[in-house]
């Protein structure tokens, strides 16, 4: 009776062992889950903010050629009269202006560049990610290993 006991005990062993492994595999992809969602959402995120800081880039640029070509005409005038001392200020104010907006400009493409280079990262993330859980789900979906026990001949026969 006794090594029939043991002998139950070990295959209740034998079947468990491979539910607990299941536990932590879900607990593991549970996690990659939580992960790949939050980064999905952050992507979305991402990837709504690219049209407003395309556009800003755009303006900025624009605004930027506007000053240096305001630039350029008040140097043009300075130079043709260089004691003229209203012109002189037009053309300093305006070389503010030009290296303030071409400042913003770069500042504008800086910002979507990083935003690009954050889109990318956060994609490659993702990617590596759901590679980690496809292989957590074709390790559960493999079928449970049989346990053939041989048949001993010392337990008795019971019926």
């Amino acid at each position: 009776m006794k090594i029939h006991l043991l002998w139950l005990s070990f295959v209740f062993l034998e079947f468990a062992h491979p539910a607990s492994a299941q536990i932590s595999v879900n607990k593991d992809s549970l996690s990659l889950v939580k992960k790949l969602t939050t980064d999905k959402e952050k992507l979305l995120k991402l990837q709504g903010q690219v049209d407003d800081r395309t556009k800003e880039k755009e303006q900025t640029a624009a605004k930027a050629q506007q000053s240096a070509d305001e630039n350029r005409q008040a140097a043009n005038k300075l130079s043709n009269d260089p004691q003229d001392s209203r012109l002189a200020r037009r053309a300093d104010n305006s070389a503010s202006d030009a290296r303030s907006d071409a400042k913003k400009a770069r500042k504008a493409a800086e910002s979507l560049d990083d935003l690009n280079k954050d889109i990318r990262k956060l994609t490659e993330r993702i990617a590596g990610n759901e590679t980690k859980l496809s292989k957590y789900v074709l390790q559960t979906n493999t079928p449970m290993r049989a346990v053939v026990t041989p048949k001993d001949s010392t337990l008795p026969n019971h019926k």
